[in-house]
């Protein structure tokens, strides 16, 4: 259970999160929080850390009226997310408390009351309503009458400590009446996300040597790997939240271990950062349940990277006394999870003791990026975003190096909120610094619709020493925040792909204003006899060309 301080820390981070909405007038301090808590829960569950796009996702009336002076009724949803990729349309109601009370929670009411807001689209009608709420409607109506299969999820989302109980009878028939899968977020899942380096945790183990087999680059290599067997009750006691118990290698009595808690800084390392709130792993239930024996072989085990592993012969040899020294788990973060979620629910010493599963730990020593470079490869061949993959990447760790020197906070993993005693000026997301560098290349009609290939087939291209220089990399995020800044200034609409456009033209012309123009009386000419909107237009390569055109006559 999360504790008053946990809530403390989340309200001072959603306060930070709210300065990104760099709003020019007195907003309560309460309020303040509550807006910033909207930004920080969106870019924790749908990992998008683009400030200005989850901005658009947000329906709450409140949020609307003070951002961006609109009138809005929201029907009980606050935010809406629709992931084409996956094809699942995320609603949200949220709830966020000013003071601090363990023994209060979401209620069956709470989500009820988001049922005005499903009523509009399941009826396929949405004539009474208006706004952003109207507008969301229509594009869920859209989805759901096409051919295509959409899952509809409702996260239940709250700073509070009781999340929503989704085995009543009501929220069961709503699940069932409407096909929603409601999920509740509640203030101990944000805390998990908050991601600050943690201070390094070690772990004292005892294993039979036909546990452990070690392996070795070379013969004279100091930097020995280990493979070990380790019981399912010893993983978790060296994952532990425990100090204590991750060091009592030699308990005796397994009721120490039922009460244990996931010490989440062991994941900080892990590709995917916290792993977010998850189904139970069925796999993993049905096997630890009916063959226990067997979980050795059907589960891929866990990595781990250590800076320090060492090993000591005891027992007249026959065993080994292992310590590991600031150690993290950098592949199998779902699977530990999953582990611990079955000692809560189905706790069983038996269990405990007879389920094995194989363990990887690679000693590191000092070598720069040796732990992210085992964290991207041995993470390389499972369904993790390539953008998640190269937030691993020695080259982006420097890039956040240079820009944080210069009060620029470069975002490479959800909630990812920099160092404490650093005050940012700016923050810019990982993948936004992307499309940045893949318009200025050239290609900013390609910089949104083909945002995830940037970090992927694009990648070598974009950030290869041919192309990018990283002394540069300050002044690129400057300039795109003195056009966004000439942008907001004009009496045009602004989107980022008109954003886009501009610095690619400034690598050509560096008078913002002109550029500004040529952007808007190329839009004015393209296709004007054709129904497209302007964010069409702007992602199609004739528009571009068309654009190339005038820039020439210039």
């Amino acid at each position: 259970m999360a504790t008053l301080n946990d809530f403390k820390i989340v309200k001072k981070k959603s306060k930070m999160y709210y300065k990104y909405l760099k709003l020019n007038k007195e907003v309560a301090e309460i309020e303040q929080a509550r807006l910033g808590f909207y930004l920080f829960a969106l870019e924790c569950i749908t990992n998008n850390k683009d400030i200005d796009e989850l901005k658009e996702k947000i329906n709450d009336t409140e949020f609307n009226s003070i951002v961006f002076g609109l009138e809005n009724i929201d029907l009980g949803i606050d935010a809406v997310d629709i992931d084409e990729e996956y094809h699942t349309i995320n609603l949200f109601n949220f709830k966020f408390r000013e003071n601090f009370n363990p023994r209060r929670g979401l209620s069956q009411n709470d989500a009820l009351i988001s049922m005005n807001f499903v009523n509009a689209f399941q009826n396929s009608d949405s004539s009474e309503i208006s706004g952003k709420t109207k507008a969301f409607v229509d594009e869920i109506i859209k989805r759901l009458n096409s051919d295509d299969i959409w899952n509809l999820r409702l996260y239940m989302v709250s700073n509070e400590n009781n999340g929503l109980s989704t085995d009543s009878e009501a929220i069961r028939n709503l699940q069932s009446q409407y096909g929603l899968e409601v999920i509740t977020y509640t203030l101990g899942d944000f805390s998990n996300f908050i991601s600050m380096r943690p201070e390094p945790i070690g772990a004292t183990l005892l294993l039979n040597r036909n546990s452990v087999l070690s392996y070795e680059e070379e013969d004279l290599s100091t930097y020995k790997s280990y493979l070990m067997k380790l019981s399912i009750g010893e993983l978790i006691r060296i994952t532990s939240s425990s100090k204590d118990m991750r060091n009592k290698y030699s308990y005796e009595n397994m009721d120490e271990i039922e009460h244990l808690k996931l010490d989440f800084s062991v994941l900080f390392d892990n590709v995917r950062g916290y792993l977010g709130k998850t189904k139970f792993n069925k796999n993993i239930f049905k096997t630890l349940n009916s063959e226990p024996s067997k979980f050795f072989m059907y589960n891929n085990g866990i990595t781990m990277t250590s800076k320090d592993i060492e090993v000591q012969p005891v027992n007249g040899n026959q065993k080994w006394k292992i310590s590991l020294e600031d150690f993290q788990v950098v592949n199998g973060g779902q699977s530990l999870r999953t582990l611990y979620d079955f000692k809560e629910s189905h706790y069983d010493e038996e269990i405990l003791n007879k389920a094995n599963v194989l363990v990887r730990v690679f000693k590191t020593g000092t070598q720069e990026g040796l732990t992210n470079k085992i964290a991207e490869f041995t993470n390389s061949q499972n369904a993790i975003s390539p953008v998640d993959l190269k937030s691993l990447d020695s080259l982006q760790m420097k890039i956040e190096q240079i820009l944080k020197d210069h009060k620029i906070l470069y975002v490479r993993k959800v909630g990812d909120l920099g160092e404490n005693d650093i005050e940012y000026d700016h923050r810019i997301s990982m993948e936004k610094f992307g499309q940045l560098l893949y318009s200025k290349l050239g290609y900013p009609d390609r910089a949104s619709n083909q945002k995830k290939r940037i970090f992927d087939t694009y990648y070598d291209e974009i950030f290869g020493e041919d192309n990018f220089d990283i002394d540069d990399a300050v002044r690129v995020i400057e300039k795109y925040l003195e056009i966004s800044n000439s942008y907001e200034k004009s009496s045009y609409n602004v989107y980022e792909q008109k954003i886009f456009y501009a610095l690619y033209l400034n690598e050509f012309n560096s008078n913002i204003n002109n550029n500004i123009e040529l952007i808007e009386k190329v839009l004015i000419e393209y296709k004007q006899d054709s129904a497209l909107s302007e964010a069409r237009k702007l992602i199609q390569k004739g528009f571009k060309d068309e654009l190339d055109k005038h820039f020439k006559g210039i």
